[in-house]
């Protein structure tokens, strides 16, 4: 037989024996019946506001317990009947809703007895330590919070046993993980919630035990619900940005531009439209292939956007072509910028792997530059194409040149060349 299976057989009769061996219930059986009745209501209500981890080939269902304040208010027996009655029920309903785990029928032992054995063993700790805890201020509840630690890390002990022995754990790093996994604020939950309850079932104050328990419903069902909307933000986020990211340089593609133009258009900006690609790009497909070339537009595309700050815009609008908006900048600061692109492009080769050599590929780039303002009197994308025109003018001089045209000053001679 596998260890993992003896190991939760063993849990199962060590918790069978130790409530067996504790005496009867330590309650009146009417107080019990009320007690097992409401606890038994919530928790099988609140099984649908889990978190299931998954851990190897095993299900992990983390959940509010309020296994510590039954323990010890009805002692081991007790806690024993309740954790088999719920964890029992928990069984037939996910067979009946086929979401049980291979070995669910193994598995439900193991919750029932590591529940029991724990709340047990939190029931003689507390008759122990309580009278000495009572002589320090709040020491009922740094007991409680004490109580709620040592049960969340033995059941990750035995946990950690488990998943050992079926192979999901397999270093010391990753169990000492694993034990250190339970979230602060959770235990911190559980301990004041089992403290509140503890106290009013020791006053049998049942219309606060209910409320404690619609209370820890409703703000559990509100962070979920919270939850569940910045999720799916998260994921619509996500979801966009790969719509409007191209998947090879991973900058802005052509569809994030046209959103951007629309976004700009009659913003009234004063705008600096750069229009560049590499020269004779083909070449570079040509001698070596088509990974080089790819190589290549991903170098371009990073020393561009290396000069660039968070409020301007870098698009990849085409094959080797990228199309640029520069923002809050006068038209000498963007021709600079522009004179400082094209340098830092020839002046940084590219770096590739082809036929298992490093190889460096000497660039360099054409630019179109078009500055104005936009308004009503000129459509973005008519801007954009002045800004592309120019840029074949670039191409017609020679290449690795600049032609650049302030849209301010309406006139054929400010149209300005650079070597």
């Amino acid at each position: 037989m596998r260890f993992d299976r003896i190991f939760i057989i063993f849990i199962f009769i060590a918790s069978v024996i130790v409530a067996v061996t504790s005496g009867p219930i330590k309650v009146d059986t009417k107080v019990y019946i009320w007690a097992l009745l409401l606890f038994y209501l919530f928790s099988i209500l609140y099984y649908h506001l889990k978190v299931a981890v998954r851990k190897g080939n095993h299900n992990i269902d983390y959940a509010i317990s309020y296994s510590l304040s039954m323990a010890l208010f009805v002692g081991p027996l007790g806690a024993f009947i309740f954790e088999a009655l719920y964890m029992f029920t928990l069984f037939v309903f996910r067979k009946a809703t086929k979401t049980a785990d291979e070995e669910e029928f193994l598995h439900t032992f193991y919750n029932t007895g590591s529940f029991a054995l724990n709340g047990a063993i939190a029931y003689y700790l507390f008759q122990v330590l309580i009278p000495i805890f009572e002589r320090v201020p709040f020491g009922f509840w740094i007991l409680i919070i004490a109580l709620v630690i040592i049960m969340s890390l033995l059941s990750h002990l035995y946990l950690t046993i488990i998943f050992t022995a079926t192979g999901d754990i397999k270093t010391v790093k990753d169990a000492i993980a694993f034990i250190k996994s339970r979230s602060i604020l959770d235990m911190g939950k559980i301990a004041f919630s089992n403290a509140f309850l503890f106290i009013f079932l020791q006053d049998e104050q049942w219309e606060m035990i209910i409320g404690l328990f619609l209370l820890n419903y409703l703000v559990s069902r509100s962070n979920i619900a919270i939850n569940q909307t910045l999720q799916h933000k998260m994921e619509r986020d996500k979801f966009e940005q790969m719509a409007y990211t191209d998947f090879l340089t991973e900058i802005y593609n052509r569809t994030f531009m046209d959103k951007k133009m629309s976004e700009l258009n009659s913003s009234g900006e004063q705008l600096g439209i750069i229009v560049t690609d590499i020269d004779s790009f083909k070449r570079i497909n040509d001698s070596y292939n088509h990974a080089v070339g790819d190589r290549a537009i991903q170098h371009f595309a990073s020393v561009l956007q290396s000069f660039l700050t968070e409020e301007d815009f870098l698009f990849r609008s085409g094959g080797e072509e990228f199309t640029i908006f520069l923002r809050n900048r006068s038209y000498e600061e963007c021709l600079a910028l522009v004179e400082e692109l094209r340098d830092g492009v020839k002046d940084t080769p590219a770096v590739a792997e082809y036929q298992d050599e490093t190889i460096h590929i000497s660039l360099t780039a054409s630019f179109g530059l078009y500055y104005y303002k936009a308004d009503e009197t000129l459509d973005i994308k008519n801007a954009y194409i002045n800004a592309d025109q120019l840029l074949i003018k670039s191409k017609d001089l020679g290449k690795n040149r600049i032609s650049a045209k302030d849209g301010l000053i309406d006139t054929p001679l400010s149209v300005r060349y650079t070597d």
